[in-house]
C-alpha cells in the first residue's frame, strides 16, 4: 500500500523536491554547462561550434557522398533541415541515458551527505542537455531562415511536442541512475542500446518509406513519435496529433513516476555498495 501511494503522489513529490532546492538544481547546471569546456579557449562558444560542424557533416555524407532525398524537390537544404530536426531530438535523448548509469558512481562524495537530494542529479544531466537542444535549436533556426525565411507559427509548439520526452527521459535516467550502481556493465549497455535506437527510429529516414506492416512497430521507440511531430511543427506547419501526444504524456508521466519510486527506493544502498 505504501508503494502505490508513493507511486501515485510521485509527481508531486518530484515537484516540491525541484521547488526546494531549485537554486542548488540551477546551480549545478550552471556548472555542469561550463565545465564541460573550462579551459578551452573557445568556452561556451563550443556548444555552436559543435552542432555546426555536425551540420557540416551530415550535408556532405548525406546529400553528397549517398545522394539521399527526402521529399520530391530534391533540395539539399530541405533535407539537412528535416534531417538536423531528427537529431536535435535524438542527440538530446542519447546525451541524457548515455550519461545517466555514471551519474552517482562519479559523484560519490554527495552520496555520502546525508542532507544532499541524490534526486536532482537527473534532473542536472535533463537540464545540462537541454542547455545544448537550445542551442542546436538555435543553430537551426538560423539556417532555416537564410534559407527558407520565417518558419512556421507551428513551430511555437515545439517545447510542448518535447515536453512528454523530457518526462520520458528523466525517468529513464532514474531507473539507469540506480542500475548504474549496483551493475556496472549498465554503461556498455546503454550505449550499444542507444545506437540501436538510432537507427529503429526515423530519424535518418522517413516514416513513410517503411513497409506499412513494419510502422506500428517504430512507435515502441520512445522517439518516433516525437521525433514525427517535432519535424512536423518545425518544418511541415502541421499542428501535433493531439489524442497520440496525450498518450505519450501518460505514458511518459507513468515512466517517471515509476522511475523515481525506483530510485528513491534503491537509493537507500549506495552508500553501501560504493
Amino acid at each position: 500500500m505504501n508503494s502505490l501511494a508513493n507511486l501515485l503522489f510521485a509527481p508531486l513529490t518530484i515537484c516540491c523536491i525541484l521547488r526546494k532546492n531549485r537554486t542548488l538544481t540551477y546551480g549545478l547546471i550552471r556548472r555542469e554547462v561550463f565545465a564541460r569546456y573550462r579551459g578551452s579557449v573557445l568556452g561556451i562558444l563550443w556548444s555552436f561550434m559543435n552542432p555546426l560542424l555536425m551540420l557540416g557533416v551530415y550535408t556532405f555524407v548525406f546529400t553528397v557522398v549517398f545522394k539521399a532525398q527526402w521529399t520530391q524537390s530534391g533540395m539539399r537544404s530541405e533535407f539537412v533541415m528535416i534531417l538536423y530536426a531528427g537529431l536535435i531530438v535524438f542527440n538530446f535523448f542519447a546525451e541524457c541515458v548515455n550519461r545517466a548509469p555514471s551519474l552517482i558512481i562519479t559523484n560519490v562524495n554527495y552520496v555520502k551527505k546525508v542532507v544532499f537530494p541524490l534526486e536532482i542529479l537527473p534532473i542536472v544531466t535533463l537540464g545540462a542537455a537541454a542547455f545544448q537542444l537550445a542551442v542546436n535549436l538555435a543553430v537551426w533556426l538560423a539556417f532555416y531562415i537564410v534559407w527558407f525565411g520565417i518558419p512556421s507559427p507551428t513551430i511555437l509548439c515545439l517545447p510542448v511536442v518535447l515536453l512528454p520526452l523530457f518526462t520520458m527521459t528523466l525517468g529513464i535516467c532514474w531507473v539507469l541512475a540506480s542500475l548504474g550502481v549496483y551493475l556496472r556493465d549498465v554503461s556498455q549497455i546503454i550505449g550499444i542500446a542507444v545506437t540501436v535506437l538510432m537507427y529503429l527510429s526515423p530519424v535518418f529516414y522517413p516514416l513513410s518509406s517503411l513497409p506499412a506492416e513494419f510502422r506500428p512497430f517504430m512507435f515502441l521507440s520512445p522517439l518516433t513519435l516525437v521525433v514525427e511531430q517535432a519535424r512536423g511543427v518545425m518544418l511541415w506547419s502541421t499542428i501535433p496529433d493531439w489524442s497520440a501526444w496525450w498518450g505519450y504524456l501518460i505514458v511518459s508521466l507513468l515512466v517517471a513516476s515509476l522511475g523515481f519510486a525506483w530510485f528513491r527506493h534503491t537509493k537507500r544502498g549506495f552508500s553501501d555498495v560504493l
